[in-house]
């Protein structure tokens, strides 16, 4: 292991450009072999190179806030290992109608006046399929955020390229499917759906236009390999991610994760991010789910390590998020500001992401710097 590590911080043109005065490239053409030698370098250095390429492409006091709320809440039928939503566990979640479209759009103004600029909306649920009268109600929920002067999310599982397009026509900004964990422990996270079923409605997503919300959980028993293995499907995508959610397992009472997980730590999360960054240096790296269970000092680590955005709020679909006003006060003694909404958005093509820029990138103005 250490002849794998000691042979990349010898090739810095290839892994880690960091350390040269032009901006780290965009590639997509990693190897497992670099991913996990930047995954296990010593923590400080790691830390020091992902922060450096993160200043090369973010303002790296800028964290947008985003709010996620469970539209349809309960009643799934799949068998994912770790949610609190399926039908197949006894669990505190109860299956909830959809809610209606003015409750969708009051929930999406607080989420704006407590300073959230991405708005993002999940059902329960393993497709969209034939929800004709479901899906129509959604498209005006999108509609009526997108109006807001919002960036407007939605997760709705598996989608067909017909559908994609609707969403975007209605103004969808970001669809998030997570791949969840590497292709060769996915199997023991959940059977329902494939591997390959995700990679399909992200091909659909991106093929109507939509930015690609996409990451992982840790903490579903995947060993070190298979972060690295996550993080190389993400990072070898024709195009990255617009948005990496890097999610901490929050073990629910009744759910196989309870006793076949365990929560990561902040030496965990923060390694993922920070090689999150360096491997994907032009995405948003979202801090997810799990948040609360680390501190406002973890937190700034993992703030360090490359991630610049945060869901926020009383509630992250069905565990405990936590509050507006805590956050502000984690910001205010951090001393991080938020994003405004689009500020970040970008579409590169994939004949593009393999070339360095020719030139360093112009950075977001500070002056498009507002409360997030």
């Amino acid at each position: 292991m250490r002849s794998v590590v000691a042979r990349s911080l010898r090739q810095p043109s290839r892994l880690l450009s960091s350390c040269c005065p032009k901006p780290a490239a965009v590639r997509t053409d990693w190897t497992r072999e670099e991913i996990a030698a930047i995954y296990r370098l010593p923590f400080t250095e790691l830390l020091h190179q992902a922060s450096t390429v993160h200043r090369q492409h973010f303002d790296p006091l800028e964290v947008q806030k985003c709010t996620l709320l469970s539209i349809k809440t309960g009643g799934c039928n799949e068998d994912c290992k770790y949610c609190a939503q399926s039908t197949r566990y006894k669990t505190f979640v109860k299956p909830e109608p959809l809610m209606s479209v003015d409750a969708v759009t009051e929930a999406a103004r607080r989420a704006k006046a407590a300073g959230s600029t991405r708005f993002c909306m999940g059902t329960a649920w393993r497709e969209m399929g034939n929800k004709k009268g479901a899906f129509g109600k959604i498209l005006k929920m999108v509609e009526e955020v997108n109006g807001m002067g919002l960036e407007v999310c939605c997760t709705l599982g598996m989608l067909s390229e017909t559908q994609a397009m609707e969403l975007k026509r209605a103004g969808l900004t970001a669809y998030n499917h997570n791949l969840d964990t590497s292709r060769e422990h996915y199997p023991n996270v959940i059977t329902t759906r494939s591997y390959d079923d995700r990679l399909q409605t992200i091909a659909n997503v991106r093929k109507a236009g939509i930015s690609v919300c996409c990451g992982g959980i840790l903490g579903l028993g995947e060993s070190e390999e298979d972060r690295v293995g996550l993080l190389y499907e993400l990072a070898t995508m024709p195009e990255h991610p617009e948005s990496v959610p890097i999610n901490a397992l929050v073990p629910i009472e009744g759910t196989p994760m309870m006793e076949g997980g365990g929560a990561p730590d902040v030496f965990q999360m923060a390694r993922t991010i920070a090689t999150a960054r360096v491997v994907m240096p032009a995405s948003m790296v979202r801090l997810s789910a799990g948040r609360m269970s680390f501190s406002p000092l973890e937190q700034a680590v993992m703030f360090l390590a490359g991630a610049n955005s945060i869901f926020t709020g009383d509630k992250l679909l069905t565990t405990a998020n936590p509050a507006f006003d805590e956050d502000m006060l984690m910001f205010e003694s951090l001393g991080l500001k938020g994003k405004q909404p689009f500020s970040h958005l970008r579409s590169v093509s994939p004949e593009k992401v393999s070339a360095p820029p020719s030139e360093p990138p112009q950075r977001i103005s500070q002056q498009s710097a507002a409360s997030a």
